[in-house]
């Protein structure tokens, strides 16, 4: 209870603090005055204590009274009457202890002990039993006088602590009075300074402002003074300087006086000799105005020989622009010799994988370059288990051995390139079984960054050659305008490779993100073109590398038995080249379409099922229908079957019908696994080469 008080009187006096903050000293000591005037004597927290013991042993001790009291002992009467007898003796004797010492009252306590024992007596003994009464009753009746004497010392305790709460309020409401009226003296003593800190503020900047303009005055007076003494020493000197000059003169007039009469008499003898230079001089003058003369003349010349020049050097570009013209109808020539139509075969080399020492290859390479014919031997077991080999030969335009590199091929084809930037169209294309090198030969690795130029396949060289050649004939007045477009043939549906969208799950497209439909369409010239197709401005290099890796990432490719990564689609990049000369008039529109078709394979052998089955069974069937072209225009039947599938329609104009330039490259896979695929390859590329085309025609500008 006193600690109680204590903290309500501690928040009171908080309460009282009115305004501004109490000095941490004048705290401090406040807070110790509280705890000396609330701490309690010893000798008195031991009379408060003592007092609760007996009043929780007076307690029990009636509780064990009641509960040991057998009902029934005495009657209710006298029962009553007894104990009120006991409570008056005990209200006696409390009256005549009250006055008693503080030292009795703790010897009474130390011997007040536990409540007397009830014994149990036999209902006869009624006087045993009073005397159990008895003693508790006296048991009880101390213990009640002990409470009493609690409940005194506490009332003398409460006054106490009452008188101690009423000064500490005295003292706090006197000290948050003086408090406050501190704290107006310092709000009013720090305005006071406030307010003379600012006049001596506004009184330091004005007297420094004077200080600055009488220094400014000073200085400038200060200037002066010393401009004046430098115009007066420079005054000084020139005075000086005039005065020694004069003195000169006038000792040099002197001289010259002297100097003079000496001259005069030498001028007579000079002037006769002045006569006679002046007659020499008008010679030499008269001798130059002929040699100026005689270079005029010399002049007109060599201008009129200039201009002979000049038309010299018009007349010998203008034969150069007419050699060009003659070049390119001769390099036709020659392509049309070499035939529109050309089979290159490519034997890729094997890989880790296929590499053994007891193997032996089923293909035959011919010995040098010069030689173009390879041989493939097959075997086979009869029903008897006879084991019979057969040879297949074969001839072609050009043979690539597997050690054969990019530029080595890239140079037999360049020839080609050089026609579409003539005005012709142009064809190349890659056939062969999947994993047989199409794609590698096509466009090279298949991340194209450019840095690896020897990887690099056909489409990427012969863009850069394409850059290279039309730079050189800007010289001669020509320029190109290059676009392209990439699309692929999947599963007999026209796909643009280029288009801005994404694809989810290898072949399918994300929902929400399908293409317009492309359709393949005859032009007014007769040319075959691709309807709502992408097409680029390719103006660099690294235009057509960004192309590249934007088809490699939208093109469809899978794994199956035959390559993990097999393209289940025909791709198509065509680049259209227009070119105008402002000098001579001329205007060429040439189209190189370079193919990458899709590997052919047997059912049997590609293990394909579901998605890949129906991409197996379209690619079959498109490369079937190729070779029904072939086979017509090689029989030159009347009817070429174009419009069987889409990637023949997309070639009409370069299998025969547009008259083009085209070269195949047949590829080859020699490890003995793949040698009736490399067989069926073989066969087809003999069938191609031994069709013939038309006159390709070299193509105008609309």
């Amino acid at each position: 209870m006193a600690a109680s008080r204590t903290s309500s009187t501690r928040g009171r006096v908080n309460v009282g603090k009115v305004g501004g903050t109490m000095p941490m000293g004048n705290i401090a000591a406040m807070e110790s005055v509280k705890r000396r005037r609330l701490e309690v004597p010893a000798s008195l927290k031991s009379k408060l204590e003592t007092p609760a013991s007996r009043i929780g042993l007076k307690a029990k001790a009636t509780a064990a009274n009641g509960s040991n009291n057998p009902s029934g002992l005495l009657g209710k009467s006298g029962a009553r009457d007894q104990i009120r007898n006991q409570e008056q003796e005990v209200e006696e004797e409390e009256e005549e202890e009250d006055d008693e010492d503080d030292d009795d009252d703790d010897d009474d306590d130390k011997s007040l002990g536990p409540p007397p024992a009830i014994h149990d007596r036999p209902e006869s003994d009624i006087n045993g039993r009073l005397k159990d009464l008895e003693a508790f009753s006296r048991y009880m009746i101390q213990k009640n006088r002990t409470a009493r004497k609690t409940k005194k010392l506490l009332s003398v305790e409460l006054e106490h602590n009452t008188t101690q709460v009423a000064q500490l309020e005295f003292d706090r409401k006197i000290i948050a009075a003086k408090l406050e009226e501190a704290e107006k003296q310092a709000h009013s003593l720090q305005a006071t300074i406030d307010e003379r800190q600012r006049a001596l503020k506004e009184e330091k900047r004005r007297h420094e402002d004077e200080l600055d303009d009488i220094r400014r005055k000073f200085k400038k007076q200060g200037e002066q003074i010393q401009d004046e003494q430098r115009a007066l020493k420079k005054t000084i000197e020139e005075l000086q300087e005039s005065l020694e000059s004069t003195k000169t003169r006038l000792s040099a007039k002197k001289d010259e006086c002297t100097r003079l009469e000496s001259t005069i008499s030498k001028q007579a003898s000079d002037q006769l000799e002045l006569e006679s230079s002046f007659r020499s001089l008008r010679a030499k003058v008269e001798q130059l105005e002929d040699t100026i003369s005689s270079r005029e003349i010399r002049i007109a010349e060599l201008e009129e020989a200039l201009s002979s020049r000049n038309s010299l050097v018009l007349e010998l570009e203008a034969k150069l622009r007419v050699e060009e013209t003659t070049r390119r109808r001769l390099h036709n020539t020659i392509q049309e010799l070499k035939g529109n139509i050309r089979v290159f075969c490519r034997v890729r080399p094997l890989l880790n994988e296929e590499k053994s020492s007891d193997i032996s290859l089923p293909i035959q390479l011919p010995e040098s370059e010069e030689q173009n014919e390879i041989e493939l031997t097959q075997s086979s077991e009869n029903a008897l288990g006879k084991s019979t080999s057969r040879v297949f030969p074969f001839k072609f335009d050009r043979v690539f051995a597997p050690e054969s590199t990019q530029d080595l091929v890239f140079e037999e084809v360049s020839q080609l390139i050089q026609s579409a930037l003539d005005g012709y169209p142009v064809c190349i294309f890659a056939y062969g079984q999947t994993g047989s090198g199409k794609t590698h030969t096509m466009q090279g690795p298949d991340r194209i960054d450019g840095t690896d130029s020897k990887s690099l396949g056909i489409i990427p060289r012969a863009v850069q050659q394409i850059y290279e050649t039309t730079s050189k004939l800007g010289e001669r007045g020509w320029e190109y305008v290059m676009e392209g477009q990439f699309v692929e043939i999947y599963n007999e549906t026209l796909q643009d490779l280029l288009a801005p969208t994404s694809r989810s799950g290898g072949s399918q497209q994300s929902a929400g993100d399908k293409q317009t439909k492309l359709e393949i369409y005859q032009d007014s010239d007769g040319h075959t073109r691709v309807k709502n197709v992408t097409t680029v401005r390719v103006d660099s290099a690294k235009r057509v590398h960004w192309l590249l890796a934007r088809a490699a990432e939208n093109r469809t490719v899978a794994a199956t038995n035959c390559n993990e990564r097999s393209s289940r689609s025909h791709s198509v990049f065509t680049l259209y080249l227009r070119g105008t000369n402002a000098l001579t008039g001329e205007s060429s529109s040439g189209v190189l379409n370079l193919i990458d078709l899709a590997g052919s394979e047997r059912l049997s052998s590609s293990g394909s099922s579901g998605d890949r089955l129906k991409e197996t069974q379209a690619i079959n069937k498109s490369l079937s229908s190729l070779g029904d072209v072939i086979s017509a225009l090689a029989k030159g039947s009347r009817h070429i079957p174009y419009r069987n599938s889409k990637l023949t329609h997309l070639l009409q104009e370069s299998l025969g019908a547009g008259n083009s330039k085209t070269l195949m490259f047949v590829c080859v896979n020699p490890s003995p696994a793949s040698a009736q695929e490399s067989l069926c390859s073989l066969q087809f590329a003999t069938k191609v080469n031994s069709c013939q085309i038309g006159t390709a025609r070299r193509q105008a500008a609309s």
